[in-house]
C-alpha cells in the first residue's frame, strides 16, 4: 500500500511523495562536486587563483555542514511540507544566480545559497524516509536514499567534465534549473506534512555556537591541502572550532529543550553506527579524492576520464543500495556490515602496490569492489542507529549522524591529502638533479610521487581494518532496542 495517512488525517500518495523527495535531493547533493572538472575554465574565466576558485567547493560543503544541524530544529518546528517547498525554492534561487554570474563573487554567492538548501533537503528526505516507512521496511527507503546521496556526488566529476568538454561552463547549471523547477511544483502536489512538529522558540546561542564551531573546523581541515598541519590557519581553526563545539554540547545537555539532542549517543547501538559510516566515509572519500589524482599524475589521463574512471564503481553504488536496504530488513546490520568491511578493506590493499604500468582496468575494477562493500555498510549501518533510537528522536539523530559523518570526512580528505604531500615532498630528489641527470630526477620523481601515494592508501587500509573490527560489535537483528530507548529517555 502506497497510501498513507498525514499529519491532518489525511491520505497521500507515499510512493509519489518519495519519488519527489529523491529527485530533489539527487539534484542538490549532485551539486556538491559538479564543478570538480570546472576549476581551470572558472580560473581563466574570472583570472582567478587554484585557491581561491576552490571556495566554489569549500565554502559549499562548510555552508551545508553548518546548515545541518539547524535543520534538525527546524523539522520540529516548520510543517515538512512547507520546509521542503523552502529548501528547494532556496536552490532554485542560487542556481539561477550561478548559471547569471558575471563576477567569481556572485558566482560564489550562488553556490553559497545552494549549500543553505543541502543541508536541509538531505537530512529532512532521511528523517522523512523513516517516519513514513515501518521500522521493519526502513531499510529498503535508507537504501534508495543511499541511492542519491552516494550516486550523486560520484556522477558529478564525470558530468561535469562532459559538459565542459562540449558546452559551457555555465550550462552545468542550466542544465539543472529545468529539472528542480519541476521538483519543486510537484511537491506542491505530491508533498505532505508528516513530521511533527511543536511551537518552539529557537535557541540564538547553540545557533552561533554550532555555526561558529562546525564552520570553522571544517574550514581548518579544508585547509590542510593547501597550507599543510603547521600553518595557523589550520591548526588553530581547528582548535577554535573545537572549542566551540565542546560548549556548543556543554549546552545542549543542560537545556531542557536542546537545540540538537546530543542525548542520541546514549544509545550504544546508535553511537556504534555513527563511528562505523563516519570512519567508513573518512575511507570511502578519502580514496574518492586522491584516486583521480593519481590517475592524472601518474598515468596522465584527464580530468574527464579520471572522474570516468570512478563511474562504474558509483553505479555499483547506486544499484546496490536498495538492494543491500531489503537484506537489512531480512539479516540486520551485523552481517552486511562485516562481509561490506571485509570486501572494502580487501579491496583497498591492493592499492598500496599501485604504480605507474598498473592497468587502468585493474585500478577500475578495484574501486569498483570497494564500492560494492561500501554499499553494504552505509545505509544499513545508518538504519540500525536510527531504529536503536525513539520516533521523537529520529529528526536530531539524522542531523547528529549526518554532522558526525561530514566532519569526518572533512578529516579523513584532509589527512590523506596531507600525508600525500609530505611523503612525496619528503622523498622526492633534489631540484638541482633536473640539470645534471633529467632522466635519473624523472624516475626518483615517480617514485616518490609513489610513495606518496602509497602512504596515503595505507592510511585507508587502517580506516577500513579499524571500521572491519568494529562491525563485529553490532547487534543482531533479532535484538530489540527497548533498553537503548530507555536510556535516553532518562
Amino acid at each position: 500500500m502506497n497510501s498513507t495517512i498525514d499529519n491532518n488525517g489525511k491520505h497521500f500518495n507515499r510512493l509519489a511523495m518519495v519519488i519527489t523527495l529523491l529527485c530533489g535531493t539527487f539534484c542538490t547533493v549532485l551539486n556538491g562536486t559538479i564543478l570538480a572538472t570546472a576549476f581551470p575554465t572558472l580560473m581563466k574565466t574570472f583570472d582567478i587563483s587554484a585557491a581561491t576558485v576552490q571556495w566554489l567547493t569549500t565554502g559549499f560543503m562548510l555552508v551545508n555542514g553548518v546548515m545541518i544541524p539547524i535543520s534538525a530544529w527546524l523539522s520540529t518546528r516548520i510543517n515538512s511540507k512547507v520546509l521542503y517547498i523552502f529548501a528547494m525554492s532556496t536552490f532554485l534561487v542560487g542556481t539561477i544566480i550561478c548559471y547569471f554570474a558575471n563576477s567569481f563573487g556572485v558566482l560564489l554567492s550562488g553556490r553559497l545559497i545552494q549549500g543553505v538548501a543541502v543541508g536541509i533537503t538531505m537530512p529532512l528526505m532521511q528523517t522523512i524516509m523513516l517516519s513514513v516507512f515501518p521500522k521493519e521496511k526502513r531499510g529498503m527507503a535508507m537504501g534508495l536514499g543511499g541511492l542519491v546521496i552516494g550516486l550523486a556526488p560520484a556522477i558529478g566529476p564525470t558530468l561535469s567534465g562532459w559538459v565542459i568538454d562540449n558546452w559551457t561552463w555555465r550550462d552545468l547549471f542550466s542544465i539543472i534549473i529545468p529539472i528542480v523547477a519541476l521538483v519543486l511544483i510537484v511537491s506542491f502536489f505530491t508533498m505532505r506534512p508528516v513530521l511533527k512538529t511543536q511551537a518552539s522558540s529557537i535557541d540564538f546561542v547553540s545557533i552561533l555556537e554550532s555555526t561558529i564551531g562546525f564552520g570553522v573546523l571544517l574550514y581548518g581541515f579544508s585547509a590542510v591541502g593547501d597550507n599543510g598541519w603547521g600553518s595557523p590557519s589550520v591548526y588553530v581553526n581547528i582548535i577554535i572550532g573545537l572549542i566551540f563545539i565542546v560548549i556548543f554540547g556543554f549546552r545542549q545537555l543542560h537545556l531542557d529543550k536542546p537545540f540538537l539532542e546530543l542525548r542520541v549517543f546514549k544509545s550504544h547501538e546508535f553511537l556504534l553506527a555513527a563511528i562505523l559510516s563516519s570512519v567508513t566515509n573518512m575511507a570511502m572519500m578519502g580514496v574518492e579524492m586522491i584516486l583521480p589524482l593519481y590517475l592524472q599524475t601518474v598515468h596522465g589521463l584527464s580530468a574527464f576520464h579520471s572522474g570516468l574512471a570512478l563511474l562504474l564503481g558509483a553505479l555499483i553504488t547506486g544499484i546496490m543500495s536498495p538492494i543491500t536496504g531489503a537484506a537489512f530488513d531480512r539479516f540486520g546490520a551485523k552481517k552486511l556490515a562485516t562481509t561490506g568491511m571485509f570486501f572494502l578493506t580487501a579491496g583497498t590493499i591492493p592499492f598500496l602496490f599501485l604504480n605507474e604500468h598498473t592497468s587502468i582496468t585493474y585500478i577500475v575494477a578495484l574501486y569498483t569492489f570497494r564500492m560494492f562493500g561500501i554499499s553494504m555498510v552505509n545505509m544499513p549501518v545508518t538504519t540500525s542507529g536510527m531504529n536503536a533510537l525513539p520516533f521523537n528522536l529520529i529528526s536530531h539523530g539524522t542531523a547528529v549522524n549526518n554532522t558526525t559523518r561530514q566532519v569526518f570526512t572533512s578529516m579523513g580528505t584532509a589527512i590523506l591529502i596531507s600525508v600525500l604531500t609530505n611523503v612525496t615532498n619528503m622523498t622526492k630528489p633534489a631540484h638541482s638533479l633536473l640539470k645534471s641527470a633529467p632522466i635519473d630526477y624523472k624516475n626518483k620523481m615517480m617514485s616518490a610521487t609513489l610513495s606518496g601515494y602509497h602512504a596515503a592508501f595505507a592510511v585507508a587500509v587502517v580506516l577500513c581494518f579499524i571500521t572491519f573490527c568494529l562491525s563485529f560489535l553490532l547487534k543482531n537483528k533479532q535484538t530489540t532496542n527497548n533498553a537503548d530507548e530507555e536510556v535516553i529517555a532518562k
